[in-house]
């Protein structure tokens, strides 16, 4: 074993035990499921309400809310948000990061795209689709789905879900399997909507937590500022 405290500080340089986690709460059982093994021991994490994205106003609302709370909190905030789940309607140039330092300046987000790039990057879901047009999911919108399309009509469902030839859910915490068991009808009620098949992939957390990984590295060590 290496004594000489190198791996003592890059365990102390990824802990998170000094950080606060700002999150979609598309996200939540997958953190949950981290934080439950052991992996993230944040010092709170925060969450808005999943899926957020079709409601611009309340996502700056609830956003801006949580990283409010968060920074009475700790001086650490890691968000879980992509670089472009938030975009101003009046100003396509003010996107996620903007509004995070806008309101809180110390505070980082994590270096992905969205929930789903959190959870595999891109050269595995090419890979995955092959010559498929994949509608890629996580399982928080698997599991509030109906709140998340709330707003849509079937007309909207069919401009958008149709020319894709299927939807995958990369699923890290066996979600869709335990639905397929305990609510198999949901499934078929979103695919008989979409009008598109869906299926599941198992992935790992390799991925997510490498990123988790990395931003509390960069906080820990004071990087972002």
């Amino acid at each position: 074993m290496d004594f000489d405290g190198n791996n003592q500080d890059t365990e102390s340089s990824r802990s998170f035990s000094d950080i606060c986690i700002v999150s979609c709460g598309i996200l939540k059982a997958d953190i949950n499921h981290l934080q439950d093994n052991g992996f993230i021991n944040a010092k709170k994490i925060l969450f808005t309400a999943p899926g957020l994205h079709e409601w611009q106003p309340e996502l700056k609302k609830q956003l801006v809310k949580q990283l409010k709370t968060a920074s009475t909190v700790s001086d650490k905030i890691l968000v879980l948000y992509g670089q472009r789940c938030f975009m101003d309607p009046g100003d396509p140039s003010r996107v996620t990061d903007v509004l995070i330092k806008e309101e809180c300046p110390g505070a980082l987000r994590i270096k992905a795209a969205n929930c789903v790039d959190m959870l595999t990057d891109l050269d595995y879901r090419e890979k995955t689709a092959g010559s498929k047009k994949v509608y890629w999911i996580t399982p928080g919108w698997l599991k509030h789905w109906d709140y998340i399309f709330k707003d849509w009509d079937k007309g909207k469902a069919n401009e958008m879900f149709p020319q894709h030839d299927k939807i995958m859910v990369a699923d890290a915490i066996g979600y869709y399997e335990k639905l397929m068991i305990e609510d198999p009808e949901k499934i078929l009620k979103i695919s008989d909507w979409t009008a598109v098949p869906i299926e599941s992939v198992n992935i790992s957390f390799n991925r997510f937590k490498s990123l988790l990984e990395e931003g509390a590295k960069i906080l820990n060590e004071g990087n972002n500022l």
